[in-house]
């Protein structure tokens, strides 16, 4: 069942489940973020990693060169065309054992050609998200940092046998961009 607004805003309250949490839908000049309906609006922050082919390095997730990026620490983040930047997200999540959620982009970037990858947060992941933006335009794109990126949905289930902490998962607390780990 997808959870709604008070049930987020209880569990993080009690369990420190989104931090800093904002309890409404913050829009005031800004792409929105914060409690919505059914879900969390994350925002992303100012620190990001730029895919550059700038030293012709080969996409490969075992083997993953820092080479393909520049780091970058703005307000602002130009994407160039047909690329993707990674960022992090403002809020630091702490997922209960019996939830699941999805986190997708929003339709302001959506409706521009940039694409939020689909991730989930599993049963007892914590940590800031590493996020992937994608431009799949022609034309450089501009994402703003501290404003809203993604929307994040939450699922109650069952108890799993075995969660993400259970198992140690690579990405479990990670603190800032985090690249591919086998």
């Amino acid at each position: 069942m997808i959870k709604n607004d008070e049930w987020i805003e209880k569990m993080a309250a009690e369990h420190e489940m989104i931090k800093p949490f904002e309890n409404s839908q913050i829009r005031n000049g800004v792409i929105s973020y914060g409690l919505s309906s059914f879900g969390y609006d994350l925002r992303i922050s100012n620190e990001f990693k730029i895919f550059t082919n700038i030293n012709s390095a080969l996409v490969d997730p075992k083997e993953f060169s820092t080479k393909s990026f520049i780091d970058l620490i703005s307000d602002q983040c130009i994407i160039p065309p047909n690329s993707f930047a990674l960022g992090k997200s403002v809020e630091y999540f702490k997922i209960p054992r019996n939830i699941m959620t999805i986190c997708v982009g929003k339709s302001t970037y959506a409706r521009c050609g940039i694409i939020i990858n689909v991730t989930p947060f599993e049963p007892e992941w914590e940590g800031y998200v590493t996020l992937e933006i994608s431009n799949t335009t022609p034309l450089p794109a501009k994402i703003y940092a501290n404003e809203g990126i993604a929307q994040v949905l939450f699922f109650e289930g069952e108890q799993p046998k075995v969660s993400y902490g259970d198992k140690k998962g690579k990405y479990q607390a990670q603190s800032g961009i985090t690249l591919p780990r086998l």
